[in-house]
């Protein structure tokens, strides 16, 4: 079904919201097989490779990752090319506190959303070698395959280099690894194509062993991880406000959404994904209110 999907969307898809569609549909047919069945999905893929899944987590403030038990912090990157001089040296601070505020061995990764160039991305990770950053994620835009070899190639094994959140199928990931851009792929399990993409994109990864560490997508990370022994952790993307506590991923889209306890994720034997939808808050059709039209 999955190859129907893609042949069927090829004039207009392979990357993007097509593939975010066929992904959601994927992802739904395993959660049905899975019940069906009466297992859970990890089962249906291989079973569990570990009994607890390790996790860190993106949050705002590293310091408080860290209060929260978790296996490490990533942060954003404040500032790109556009800000000059001033913007660098504030990345270069903001990173500089997040360190002192957590000490310096506790792991921290910096996420930079595709917003540098492969300069500016050479000269950060120059200036913040002395940090002790396990990785820099996503510095370029995902299509430029080259910037990243060329990053990687400078960089050597000063810093780890991640990305893939944004890049989609195999197709996609197969150039990341044939170019050696990155020492980590972050596919999405909710965009990659679903959970039978990513199964794909694992096993090749595999075979370089190259680690897959995925891009925060809650409970489907989580079953693919647990199943693969080259997922070694996971991520948790703290939603709460302040970002002082454990909130769901997903808010209230589901009634039983697994969370972290002391920095682990442990998986139910639940069918399926092991979720509930939250029907009774759902509101996926709000009706249209004529007062508040300027018409």
């Amino acid at each position: 079904m999955w190859d129907q999907m893609w042949r069927a969307t090829l004039p207009y898809g392979r990357k993007g919201l097509t593939i975010h569609a066929i992904s959601a549909v994927d992802l739904a047919i395993w959660d049905c097989l899975g019940k069906l069945r009466k297992e859970p999905v990890y089962a249906l893929i291989g079973g569990k490779t570990k009994q607890k899944l390790p996790i860190y987590c993106t949050s705002s403030r590293a310091d408080m990752a860290k209060k929260l038990g978790f296996h490490g912090a990533k942060i954003p990157l404040p500032f790109g090319p556009a800000d000059g001089v001033e913007g660098f040296k504030k990345n270069v601070e903001t990173i500089k506190n997040a360190r002192e505020s957590i000490g310096p061995d506790f792991p921290l990764m910096i996420d930079c959303y595709m917003a540098l160039t492969v300069p500016y991305a050479i000269k950060l990770i120059k200036a913040i070698e002395k940090y002790n950053i396990t990785w820099i994620e996503e510095f370029l835009p995902p299509d430029d395959y080259e910037g990243y070899a060329e990053v990687k190639r400078v960089v050597g094994d000063k810093m780890l280099l991640t990305t893939g959140e944004h890049e989609y199928t195999r197709y996609g990931f197969r150039q990341l690894i044939e170019k050696k851009c990155v020492d980590i792929l972050q596919p999405d399990v909710n965009w990659v194509g679903g959970l039978t993409e990513a199964r794909r994109i694992v096993a090749m990864a595999a075979a370089y062993d190259i680690p897959v560490i995925p891009h925060g997508s809650s409970v489907f990370s989580y079953h693919l991880q647990i199943a693969y022994p080259n997922c070694p952790m996971g991520e948790f993307l703290n939603m709460s406000p302040k970002a002082d506590t454990i909130v769901p991923v997903f808010g209230n889209l589901f009634k039983d959404e697994p969370l972290p306890q002391n920095g682990f994720i442990e998986l139910s034997d639940k069918p399926g994904w092991g979720v509930e939808l939250n029907r009774e808050e759902l509101n996926l059709f709000r009706p249209y209110d004529r007062s508040k039209s300027k018409m």
